[in-house]
């Protein structure tokens, strides 16, 4: 049987026009986080889809309701991009914390003069209490990776109490307990309708104001527009965004004229073998799903 191929050979993302026309009579898709499945799409593909494979860990970019009516099976990548986005994470929080991007244009624009005893001074993890908002695969690797930076005390919030948070001492408290104990704030959880928009203005109002802000999981689960009131108003130190929305962020957005909020374009599983594995595991997937044969890892609905 001959196999046709429809192939968007861009990095910038497919037109929802090109992305109609090319998903017409498809048997299978491979999409990624920024193209938007909806009921459209679904409808321009027709009957014959049998299945979609996102090369992604998330799928709120997909109608997973309209999707499941259809009895279209889904593939996406977890696990494979655990380690790069905790390092991620990692990175991000010190860069903030520690106000690396500030010190990077004060050495450019000459601001660099003599020693100064509080100059460009941030916050350090040693003694520390750090929560963690969602110990899954990815909140659970970023915990692994900030122990041994001498933080004191782990806190984690979610919906149910984890039993492998024994391996790094984390304590599971109620979500307010821990914004309001907590010397760092670590967004890892997943975007659903109880965790859209978590992070707003009485969210901030609980946080100290020497803590600092992390969000590495959706942009949606921060109101920004109370993100900046805080940041601004001197309410909470700092924040670290790889996620916002949307995504590209504006140039001209607020968020983008404060020191204190280091904003990065969405790389957290940015690493060269990362994203090879995670294009392997979406092609096998979906070629799975066309074959009907046990997916390498099948989203269950």
């Amino acid at each position: 049987m001959k196999t046709a191929v429809s192939l968007w050979d861009s990095d910038e993302p497919v037109s929802r026009a090109e992305l109609l026309k090319g998903v017409a009579g498809a048997h299978g898709l491979l999409c990624l986080l920024s193209d938007k499945i909806d009921t459209e799409v679904l409808d321009a593909a027709g009957p014959n889809l049998k299945v979609i494979s996102t090369l992604s860990v998330g799928f709120d970019h997909m109608a997973m309701d309209e999707i499941k009516k259809r009895g279209v099976r889904v593939g996406y990548t977890p696990d494979v991009l655990t380690d790069a986005t905790a390092e991620l994470t990692v990175a991000l929080l010190l860069a903030t914390a520690r106000r690396l991007p500030e010190g990077m244009v004060e050495v450019i624009n000459g601001g660099w003069s003599t020693w100064k005893p509080l100059w460009l001074c941030g916050y350090g993890l040693s003694g520390s209490t750090v929560g963690v908002i969602g110990l899954g695969r990815i909140g659970m690797a970023i915990a692994r990776r900030l122990k041994p930076f001498g933080v004191k005390k782990l806190l984690y919030s979610g919906r149910t109490d984890k039993s492998y948070a024994a391996e790094v001492e984390g304590e599971y408290v109620p979500l307010d307990t821990l914004v309001s104990e907590s010397d760092f704030v670590v967004v890892s959880c997943a975007l659903t309708p109880d965790t859209q928009g978590l992070c707003n203005k009485h969210f901030f109002c609980k946080m100290k104001n020497t803590a600092v802000f992390i969000n590495t999981s959706r942009g949606a689960v921060v109101n920004q527009e109370d993100l900046y009131q805080a940041l601004s108003s001197g309410q909470i130190a700092c924040a670290g965004l790889d996620v916002t929305t949307p995504e590209p962020l504006p140039t001209d957005h607020p968020l983008l004229t404060l020191k204190n909020c280091v904003v990065l374009p969405h790389i957290g599983s940015a690493t060269y073998s990362t994203r090879g594995i995670m294009a392997e595991l979406s092609a096998n997937n979906l070629l799975a799903g066309l074959q009907g044969t046990d997916m390498p890892s099948e989203l269950k609905f």
